[in-house]
């Protein structure tokens, strides 16, 4: 009998810890699914207005961290009349941007949003997320991992 009840139970944590390894699978492809669904809406409002949206569709999706070195770097132009920033659209790596080239999105290992754009170059997102939204953190600017919050935070004093 002691046997029977130790192998019910045992059966039965065993289906328990499956039913929360299910969960927590279907927690992160949900968390996944928006964080890809962030990005795309933000290339595709970029797309649409070809990168004329002021302020720039990064800052519009960005949270409040990510906004507030970005007003950094816009009071450092309007004070110096010369620009801290990285010198060419992050979005796009790249200066003069074709709006219409194919792009992937996909998530790293690390959970970072991976943009690869047809032209070779892949762009990296931090996001920040809640129940029912996501914002932009950070533009990871290389493989070195060189942020675009920090560079905006230190160059635009």
């Amino acid at each position: 009998m002691q046997k029977t009840l130790f192998s019910i139970m045992m059966l039965f944590l065993g289906f328990s810890a499956i039913s929360a390894t299910a969960n927590l699978t279907e927690a992160l492809q949900t968390a996944f699914a928006m964080k890809v669904t962030t990005i795309a809406d933000m290339y595709q409002q970029d797309v649409n207005n070809q990168g004329q949206d002021y302020p720039v569709v990064l800052q519009q999706y960005g949270n409040q961290e990510l906004q507030a070195a970005m007003r950094l770097e816009q009071d450092y132009f309007a004070r110096e009349q010369t620009s801290c920033h990285i010198g060419y659209d992050v979005l796009w790596s790249s200066q003069d941007p074709d709006y219409g080239q194919e792009k992937k999105f996909s998530v790293t290992t690390q959970g970072l949003v991976q943009v690869s754009l047809a032209q070779g170059n892949d762009v990296y997102y931090e996001l920040s997320c809640d129940d029912s939204t996501c914002q932009v953190a950070d533009v990871i600017l290389d493989e070195d991992g060189s942020s675009l919050r920090e560079h905006l935070q230190s160059a635009c004093r």
